[in-house]
């Protein structure tokens, strides 16, 4: 089954200074060290402190986490030969965006000119998780479907709670900056691959956009590859909190695929209704109360994410992930939450020491990963015949 539904992921780090945490720009540097073992698996982003990793298409959880975690220590290595570290995070909790310098390329200062200060303030740090599905019709059905549960995902990943050194109140600030850009946040239900395929063709033709990954929703139908494309995470804290993400991501792809095709598919709703549970979900985390819309109740998140692991459990073994799942399992049991609430109490507990938060940050995205050099040269000497997930 796995084979199936493959996955690729991107994730945004921080580069950010060793010893303070403090957010720094460096990427060009870090870049030009690592072409020769990652290729086009890395790649600068719109500011400069942001430094992207691109997965290349995996079969399945195992090699994806054999791969994201070579891919972190390599990274590292090569950071700190420059005084940096890596910070995996939604947002940084002192950094200014007007004090970001703009990577020079056309496609940014393009970006710039259009969004303005918008497009200037996007100084956030997503993961991206593709699952593919090789039958359109059926991966429109699924992807109006998995929306549902995009507010319960959101919660997983919640890791920005500060914002230019305020604690926000919400557990992802990230997706109230990006909420700002145009064609982003919750799709609405698209009837079908062709009304999908219009919709992108009249933005073009207009000259709105030049192509469709210019479309930024929450969720998204890949123009270019056969995948659904997960967007509505914050980087999550450690490499164990992407997995079980991406392992969440696949099986809820592979048990809806699996609905449909006996025909028992879930109902969609609405974008706004969606909307009430994601607003609930960035404002409190796992701590939020939700709204089941199919059985029309309020729920705990924790329970209804239960309930949504309960769902897809009978295609977890044979995806190979029941190692992530069971951590996610954990993680709600956890009292110390998500990425969010660990930076919170870092806060609390150090009286407001926004630098003790931001050396948590460092330790935890290095959490899990132990990969030798050795491993690490065998796995990422580049080979230009390989194509990463974009």
């Amino acid at each position: 089954m796995a084979a199936r539904f493959t996955l690729g992921i991107e994730e945004e780090f921080q580069l950010v200074d060793a010893q303070t945490g403090n957010l720094c720009s460096y990427v060009p540097g870090v870049l030009q060290k690592g072409l020769p073992h990652f290729g086009e698996k890395i790649k600068p982003e719109m500011l400069q402190p942001t430094i992207e990793f691109i997965s290349d298409v995996l079969p399945d959880i195992t090699a994806a986490r054999s791969e994201l975690c070579s891919a972190r220590a390599l990274l590292t290595r090569l950071a700190q030969e420059e005084g940096l570290a890596l910070v995996s995070a939604g947002t940084h909790p002192s950094a200014l965006w007007w004090e970001q310098p703009i990577t020079e390329h056309p496609r940014y200062r393009e970006i710039e000119i259009e969004y303005q200060d918008v497009g200037r303030s996007v100084l956030i740090f997503g993961l991206h998780v593709h699952v593919g599905l090789d039958n359109r019709e059926l991966l429109i059905k699924v992807f109006n479907q998995v929306r549902t549960w995009l507010p319960h995902l959101l919660a997983l990943s919640s890791n920005s709670p500060f914002w230019y050194k305020r604690m926000t109140g919400l557990k992802s600030y990230r997706s109230v900056v990006w909420k700002r850009f145009p064609r982003s946040g919750m799709p609405e239900v698209i009837p079908s691959w062709a009304a999908f395929e219009h919709y992108v063709q009249d933005l073009v033709t207009l000259g709105c956009v030049d192509n469709g990954k210019k479309i930024w929703w929450d969720v998204r139908p890949h123009v270019f590859f056969p995948t659904i494309e997960f967007r509505i995470f914050d980087m999550p804290s450690t490499i164990d909190d992407t997995l079980g993400i991406a392992a969440l991501c696949q099986a809820l792809v592979a048990k809806l695929a699996q609905l449909n095709e006996r025909g028992a598919g879930k109902p969609f709703f609405p974008r706004d209704y969606i909307e009430e549970n994601k607003w609930r979900a960035m404002r409190y985390g796992l701590d939020a109360e939700v709204l089941d819309f199919e059985t029309f109740r309020r729920l705990s998140m924790r329970d209804a994410l239960r309930e949504l692991l309960d769902l897809v459990d009978d295609v977890v073994d044979e995806l190979g992930s029941r190692r992530e799942i069971n951590y996610i399992r954990a993680l709600l049991d956890d009292p110390r939450g998500t990425g969010a609430d660990r930076q919170i109490a870092a806060y609390q507990e150090s009286e407001g020491d926004i630098e003790q938060v931001q050396r948590l940050l460092i330790e935890q995205t290095m959490r899990g990963v132990s990969v030798t050099d050795a491993e690490l040269a065998a796995k990422f000497v580049h080979d230009s015949a390989q194509q990463p997930m974009s």
